[in-house]
């Protein structure tokens, strides 16, 4: 097969137990567009002027969007800012759990965890 059927990846679904509280953790901490809560309920959030779109699900289950590798947690997503630094100093002042910037080869990064424990990398 030479040519994808697939054109981009339209939405990543992350669990969470409050959808209000995370959608509006989501808006406020992480400035991204709340665009509706469903009945279902879903929140759909979209990152700035792409078509890329984040749905919050909620679930009691004890579940995350990241993954383990030797029993630590390994982000799934990883978002881009320009203001890595500055970003990084906003998530502390707002209480979020970070971890330290790191670099490797030019290639800045850290992660970071949002109120259900989904770890996240942002990175520049």
């Amino acid at each position: 097969m030479t040519k994808s059927f697939i054109e981009n990846v339209h939405y990543i679904r992350i669990p969470v137990r409050d959808v209000n509280q995370s959608a509006e953790w989501y808006r406020d901490v992480l400035g991204l567009q709340l665009l509706t809560i469903t009945e279902d309920p879903f929140a759909i959030l979209k990152i700035n002027e792409g078509p890329f779109l984040l749905a919050l699900v909620p679930t009691p289950d004890d579940t995350f969007a990241h993954f383990t590798i030797d029993n630590e947690p390994a982000f799934s997503i990883g978002f881009t800012s320009p203001e890595l630094t500055a970003f990084h100093r906003h998530l502390v002042d707002n209480g979020v759990k970070v971890e330290a910037v790191k670099e490797d080869n030019g290639h800045s990064y850290f992660c970071f965890y949002d109120l259900d424990g989904n770890k996240l990398q942002v990175h520049w």
